[in-house]
């Protein structure tokens, strides 16, 4: 499919309606229709508010949101693979779900100083972004958002940004206490969790390839899901005694790893849902040794939740 032609007719278009159409140039609306326009084949609403289709197959390698449009919507740039820069003005103040999701090629973003939230998996598999700086204006950063961003080695806030912070490139909540998102492009083989983390969101670590050992020290509390998933690289990580939860998937498929040294291995047990208050009980003669211990997080009981009481 190359083009689209939109007649006075349509009042309404679904989420994904043209979604994996990457040979899309042209998006036509006719110029009668009181819901929907299009600007340099592009689609929007009629308005000028909402970007909703970018015609993908384009060939520009660049692309500045107009002035006038406030909210970049589901999957708008989805599977765009010319693109490499994108420019996001000041009149936009959200990003939609998956809005730049698999756009590979993609370098470089500039989100303006009035955005407020960026959807999930916003830029999900933007494997080419190497930096991302978050201004201010952010309050709210949808789940996994910069999932397998694999050349992500710099994740910037704005110090005055009163919802998150970046610490030595990395993405946490404000007040220090959630590390949400690790830039998995950067090529340090060993980490150590701050003091200040009591918790490891949801995929914060999944597919760093550089990293063979993680230390996650006494003030965690939990582990997210699939937090270090595929992360094909790490050989060893330490569990501070207060870890009491591990989630879904938290070391799957982490093929390297041999070695997980808990410091309570004490009154473990799991459970295939995440609010079971009881399961079946893990040996604590089992975790204490660390090859067992790695085995049973990367393969054995992998897609369980892990608890401890």
């Amino acid at each position: 499919l190359t083009s689209v032609e939109i007649g006075d007719s349509v009042t309404s278009i679904g989420n994904s309606a043209f979604r994996d159409c990457p040979s899309l140039t042209s998006i036509r609306v006719d110029e009668n229709n009181a819901y929907y326009k299009s600007v340099d084949g592009n689609l929007y609403s009629k308005d000028g508010k909402t970007l909703i289709q970018y015609a993908i197959g384009k060939p520009e390698t660049s692309f500045v949101i107009p002035e006038g449009v406030t909210s970049i919507g589901y999957e708008a740039f989805s599977g765009c693979t010319s693109l490499t820069s994108v420019e996001i003005g000041d009149s936009v103040t959200s990003i939609g779900d998956y809005a730049f999701s698999w756009c590979r090629s993609l370098t470089s973003v500039e989100i303006g100083d009035s955005v407020t939230s960026i959807g999930g998996s916003a830029f999900s598999y933007c494997d080419s972004l190497t930096s991302v700086v978050i201004p201010d204006s952010v309050t709210s950063i949808g789940y996994v958002a910069f999932e397998y961003c694999t050349s992500l080695t710099s994740i910037r806030v704005d110090e005055n940004n009163a919802y998150y912070k970046s610490v030595d490139g990395n993405l946490y909540s404000k007040d220090g206490k959630t590390l949400i998102q690790y830039a998995i492009g950067k090529t340090d083989t060993n980490f150590v969790i701050p003091d200040s983390v009591t918790s490891i969101g949801d995929y914060a670590f999944a597919y760093c390839d550089s990293l063979a050992s993680v230390e996650i020290g006494d003030s965690v509390t939990s582990i997210g899901r699939s937090a270090f998933s595929y992360c094909n690289s790490l050989t060893s990580v330490e569990i501070g005694d207060s870890v009491t939860s591990i989630g879904w998937y938290a070391f799957y498929d982490c093929d390297s790893l041999t070695s997980v040294m808990f410091k309570n291995p004490n009154g473990w047990w799991r459970a295939s849902s995440s609010d079971a208050t009881s399961g079946t009980s893990i040996s604590s003669s089992s975790l204490a040794d660390a090859g067992t211990a790695a085995t049973y997080l990367k393969s054995t009981y992998y897609n369980y939740y892990w608890n401890r009481s």
